[in-house]
């Protein structure tokens, strides 16, 4: 005994070319819709630094590489002196006048920091796998941010912003 399968009534009720375009159409308008909400853009908040420190982070702003091993900057809009960021995937993005983390006032205070290029970067590591690290004995923080994945050896990015930090911010 074979089932005989039907398109529903108000499928059958409509003109063939429709019902055969019916089902491309709604997987077509799937895609789009998925595709569209991939690429929404993160959400990065500004740091408000002090007067003095937001003239450090300008300073730093107009320092920084237009390019990191290869992936052009790619500052999030609307556009910030405050907030610089690369397009790798997923994009390391750096923060000048960020607050003191309050992680520094206790015990995690006395964790090995690396220096490079006389800068001081307190590594704190992401849930996901990435870092964080944050500037210590600084007129102004700077944090930046790299994701798991962005780079191999996240310390690279690390090195190469160092010396620009040390240069503009004292």
């Amino acid at each position: 005994m074979t089932r005989e399968l039907r398109a529903p009534r108000f499928l059958a009720a409509l003109p063939a070319p429709v019902r055969w375009l019916a089902v491309p159409t709604a997987l077509a308008c799937t895609v789009v819709v998925l595709v569209g909400s991939w690429s929404r853009p993160e959400k990065i908040e500004t740091p408000d630094p002090a007067p003095k420190a937001a003239g450090y982070c300008r300073a730093l702003a107009a320092a920084l590489p237009q390019e990191l091993f290869g992936h052009p900057r790619k500052d999030p809009t609307p556009a910030s002196p405050f907030v610089a960021a690369w397009a790798s995937s997923p994009r390391v993005v750096l923060r000048c006048g960020v607050d003191r983390p309050e992680a520094l006032n206790g015990p995690a205070a006395l964790d090995v920091s690396p220096m490079i290029d006389d800068v001081t970067w307190w590594p704190r590591e992401l849930g996901d796998g990435g870092y964080r690290y944050t500037t210590t004995m600084r007129k102004a923080y700077v944090e930046l941010t790299v994701p798991k994945g962005s780079f191999a050896n996240p310390m690279d990015v690390v090195a190469a912003l160092s010396p620009a930090v040390a240069a503009n911010i004292p």
